[in-house]
């Protein structure tokens, strides 16, 4: 059996290949969830390491505007995000994926 590429493409936007990889992250951190070091240190070793926690909490804040993820943030300024059903829905194939995640398109 051949493995599976879920690499973003690389024609789309920065943001939109950052949020597929945020995607895909707190897919495999269920039911968890992730903080900021884990979601940087995966987006910077993945695809830009020149990427930023203030990149990183934006297309989180734009998934969770979209349903996908929830953000949780602490009083003490510290901050955790999790996916939500539609985002596993949108991360395994399960349902279309709008326009703005880099998601690749399913080939098997």
């Amino acid at each position: 059996m051949s493995s599976v590429n879920l690499q973003p493409d690389p024609s789309q936007p920065r943001p939109a290949q950052l949020r597929w990889v945020l995607l895909l992250t707190l897919n495999n951190a269920r039911p968890l969830g992730a903080g900021p070091d884990i979601l940087l240190g995966v987006v910077q070793k993945a695809l830009f390491p020149d990427s930023t926690i203030i990149e990183i909490r934006r297309e989180l804040d734009y998934l969770q505007s979209r349903g996908l993820v929830s953000v949780t943030d602490q009083p003490n300024g510290a901050w955790s995000a999790k996916l939500e059903r539609y985002g596993v829905d949108v991360s395994e194939y399960t349902v279309d994926c709008d326009p703005g995640i880099a998601r690749p398109k399913k080939y098997w």
